[in-house]
C-alpha cells in the first residue's frame, strides 16, 4: 500500500510538471517580441551585446513616431526589439512609445503577443472589461529597402504598468526574426508586480499564462540562452 501511495504521488508530481512545461511552451510560442526601450539606441545595443555577446541588427525607422530599432532573434518567430529615439527625425508631436522620453537607462518595457482578427480580439477583451485600445497600423522600412507593415492593438494603452501585452499581426510582411541577428533563445518570461493577483486575473481573462509574482515594483524578466550563458533581462 505504501509503495502504491508513493507511486501515485510521484505520478501526480510528474503530471503537474508536464502540465507546467506545456503551459510554458504555449506561452513562449505566442510571444511575437519583447520590447527593450532605451533613451539612446546605441546605448541599448551595447548593453545587450555586453550581456549576451550578440550585437543587434539595425531594424529601421518608425516614420512619425521619432524612433528607430535594432533586432535580435529569440527563436524562429520571435525577437528582441531594442528601440530608442531616432535623431534623424524631428521631435514627434506625441510622446514616444514605451516611456522612452523619460528613461534614464534601458529596460524591458513590454511584451507583444501574436494575434489574428484583432478587432474581434479587442471586442472580446472589452466585454470582459479590458480595454486594449483601437487596432491601428504601423510600418517601417528595413535598411535593405523592404517595407514592413503590420496591424496591432494600440501599444500606447498601458495596462498593469506594461505587464499586459499588446497584440500584433504581420499580415503578408516577412516576420522580422528572419533577418534579425541570431544567437539568442528565449527560455522563459515572468513578471513581478505589487498587485500580482490583479495582473494575473487580467492575463487569465486574455488566455495568457504569464507567471506573475508579488514584487516591490512592476517588472518583466526574460530568461535567455546566449553565447555568454543563461542571462536575465529586465
Amino acid at each position: 500500500m505504501k509503495t502504491f501511495w508513493i507511486a501515485s504521488v510521484l505520478s501526480l508530481i510528474a503530471a503537474g510538471a508536464l502540465a507546467q512545461a506545456a503551459a510554458k511552451s504555449d506561452l513562449l510560442a505566442r510571444i511575437d517580441h519583447l520590447v527593450y526601450a532605451t533613451p539612446d539606441l546605441n546605448t541599448g545595443i551595447e548593453a545587450i551585446e555586453k550581456l549576451t555577446g550578440v550585437r543587434a541588427t539595425p531594424g529601421g525607422q518608425h516614420p512619425g513616431r521619432g524612433t528607430r530599432n535594432a533586432l535580435i532573434a529569440l527563436g524562429p518567430t520571435s525577437y528582441l526589439e531594442i528601440i530608442g529615439p531616432d535623431p534623424e527625425q524631428p521631435t514627434p508631436p506625441n510622446p514616444r512609445p514605451f516611456g522612452i522620453d523619460g528613461l534614464k537607462a534601458p529596460r524591458l518595457a513590454r511584451w507583444v503577443v501574436k494575434g489574428q482578427n484583432l478587432e474581434q480580439l479587442a471586442a472580446e477583451a472589452s466585454r470582459k472589461g479590458i480595454q486594449l485600445g483601437e487596432v491601428i497600423s504601423g510600418k517601417r522600412q528595413r535598411p535593405d529597402g523592404v517595407l514592413l507593415t503590420w496591424r496591432y492593438t494600440d501599444p500606447r494603452v498601458d495596462l498593469a504598468d506594461g505587464l499586459v501585452p499588446f497584440f500584433i499581426d504581420w499580415g503578408e510582411s516577412a516576420h522580422p526574426s528572419a533577418t534579425a541577428a541570431k544567437g539568442l533563445t528565449l527560455i522563459a518570461l515572468r513578471a513581478e508586480h505589487p498587485d500580482a493577483a490583479r495582473v494575473r486575473k487580467i492575463l487569465t481573462q486574455l488566455g495568457l499564462d504569464l507567471p506573475v509574482r508579488t514584487g516591490p515594483a512592476p517588472a518583466l524578466i526574460a530568461t535567455i540562452d546566449s553565447p555568454r550563458g543563461r542571462v536575465e533581462l529586465r
